[in-house]
Formats: structure tokens, sequence, C-alpha cells
């Protein structure tokens, strides 16, 4: 076993990975959740495009407390700002938008992503859980690409990172690229493939964590 000191990546810190890979001049949907974060971390230089599902596009990051709008809020009734040329519109031209294929990115949590890119996100199963379809079920199969930010283990120290979903599907190998606080690793035909990791983890011992086999792909950087 590695025994090899190493520190999870912040909620923060896992925000700003992804906003990393988030190219100029995309339109992106932030899912309920931990990618809402991403918003606060889009590179300045870039122009990024943020689209809510309950009709807003143009969405900026959070506003300091003592500016907050109480009608300007996203999808998860947190409050947002609106940039400059921002928009909104009903709520069916919004999901219009989702499922015509119009938006390049979707970032989402997850309780589960299988190998195969699977994902099981609105409802865990349990007898006394409550569902949560929302926006989910659009977005897998609309986004050009599929994002998922999630812890990479449960409470219970279970990986979410499966072989197979045991909860509900969302959508059924949608997943491309999926971030956690270990590691970023993408969905490919040939399994899956960690694209970096946080310092000091070893692909075997994140392999040992994550319960499923993985392979190293190197990641070009600037």
């Amino acid at each position: 076993m590695n025994t090899t000191a190493y520190q999870r990546m912040t909620r923060d810190q896992m925000a700003a990975r992804v906003a990393r890979d988030i190219p100029e001049g995309a339109y992106v949907n932030l899912g309920i959740g931990l990618p809402t974060l991403v918003a606060n971390h889009l590179p300045a230089d870039r122009e990024i495009i943020i689209h809510s599902e309950n009709g807003v596009l143009g969405a900026g990051p959070a506003p300091e407390k003592h500016l907050t709008d109480p009608d300007l809020m996203n999808a998860g009734k947190q409050p947002i700002t609106l940039l400059k040329g921002g928009s909104f519109f009903h709520h069916a031209d919004s999901f219009a938008m989702m499922r015509g294929g119009h938006l390049d990115y979707c970032v989402l949590g997850a309780f589960q992503v299988a190998v195969n890119g699977d994902l099981a996100n609105w409802h865990t199963g349990g007898p006394d859980a409550i569902p949560a379809v929302g926006g989910a079920m659009d977005l897998a199969i609309g986004a050009k690409s599929v994002f998922v930010m999630m812890e990479h283990l449960t409470r219970e120290g279970e990986s979410k990172i499966v072989k197979a979903c045991t909860y509900p599907l969302t959508g059924m190998g949608c997943v491309n690229r999926i971030y956690t606080d270990l590691a970023v690793i993408d969905v490919t035909a040939e399994g899956l493939a960690v694209v970096d990791c946080v310092p000091g983890l070893s692909l075997e011992e994140l392999a040992r964590l994550t319960g499923v086999p993985l392979r190293a792909m190197l990641e070009t950087r600037d």
C-alpha cells in the first residue's frame, strides 16, 4: 500500500480545476450543488457564457452578500450576478436550448459514474430518498460534452466511480470527464484514463481507492 501523504482538493480547488478546462466562447450549464462554484473561478481572460435552466443566459459569479438581488437566482435558488449582455427567457425556451444541442458543456454532480460513462445523479433509490430530476436528463443527452464534478468517495469510503451504476440512471454513456477531489479522469472507449491526480497520490493507490481499472494518460500543458 502506498503510504505517501496526499491532500484532497477543496471544493474551490475542484471548481478551479474544472474552470481551467472550459475554453473561450463556450456555452456552459452548471448543475445544482458543487458545479455552481465553477462560475466563481472562470478565467478572467476568457468569455464563457453560463446558462441556467430556469431561464438565464450570461450568469456571472455569486454576488457579495450585500449586493444580493432576490429576483436574480440560478436553478438551485442561489443568488447570481448577470454579466453585460445577459438575458432572461421562458423556461420552455431554456429547455429547448438544452435539448437542442446548443450547449457546449454541462457540469453535473453525481451519486455514481460507471466506467462506460453511465450517470446516476437524481435518485439513490432509497425508500425515503427524495428524487430530484431537474434538468439533468436533458443536459446529459443535450450538451456536447458532459463533465461530472463530485467527491471521489462516499462518507462511508465507497467509490462513486463504479463498474456499473446501482442507482437509477440519469443518462447512458453520456459522461466525458470526471473531476473529483483526488483526480481528473477521462471516460474513453478503452476504459478510464487518469489525466492527473493530486500530488503524492500514485496511480496504484488511486486505482485501489476507486476499485475499477485505471490507466494513465499524460496531459499536455501550456
